[in-house]
């Protein structure tokens, strides 16, 4: 089976009956990154979307068929922890994003210091809704400017267990903004969304 519909119709399966679950864990900071006027910050995303099509429903069963767009199916059987199959008709459109980020920003020491954290949520369609998910991961290192070299255009970073980096910066107009003592927090994120949308009216 192609490995796109193995992705979407592994998503439908893992709709789970769950309301809402939020955790938080971490030492240091945990800042998420923030524009300031005067420290440099930047994000980078890309973000990949796949698309089937709902092509039969056996509720009994609870057995899910679905076709991409290069005509590949599969089936899957769903738990019963999956809810609001009802809500899924024939023809229905699955879709299923996956985005995939880096986010960084500098800030002036004094609140926090050195540390990671780590934040992960995930909800689900309320009853009686067309099936839908999202669930997202981001984890947030907190590092320290022990070195800044214009001439170059490097800086060294300190993570918090004392092991430095030093990086070579694409725009070097950002290391004269930032200070060797300030804070970096760099964030890496992940999330899945699903999304189960009505069929397209001829």
């Amino acid at each position: 089976m192609n490995q796109r519909v193995v992705v979407l119709t592994l998503a439908v399966a893992l709709i789970a009956g769950c309301a809402q679950i939020q955790k938080t864990l971490g030492t240091g900071s945990g800042t998420p990154p923030a524009a300031t006027d005067a420290k440099p910050s930047g994000r980078i995303e890309d973000v990949t979307e796949l698309r089937a099509t709902v092509t039969a429903i056996d509720a009994a069963k609870r057995l899910v068929t679905v076709k991409d767009e290069t005509g590949e199916s599969g089936v899957f059987e769903l738990s019963d922890a999956v809810r609001n199959l009802d809500q899924v008709k024939v023809g229905d459109e699955v879709v299923l994003s996956y985005t995939e980020a880096i986010a960084w920003a500098v800030r002036p020491p004094g609140k926090g210091g050195p540390g990671v954290s780590s934040q992960e949520s995930v909800a689900t369609a309320e009853s009686g809704q067309k099936p839908s998910a999202e669930a997202r991961q981001v984890v947030t290192l907190t590092t320290t400017i022990t070195g800044i070299d214009l001439d170059r255009g490097t800086v060294t970073l300190q993570g918090p267990q004392g092991r430095s980096r030093t990086l070579k910066v694409r725009d070097t107009a950002n290391l004269r903004k930032a200070k060797v003592g300030d804070l970096v927090d760099i964030a890496y994120s992940e999330a899945v969304a699903l999304a189960v949308r009505p069929a397209k009216k001829p």
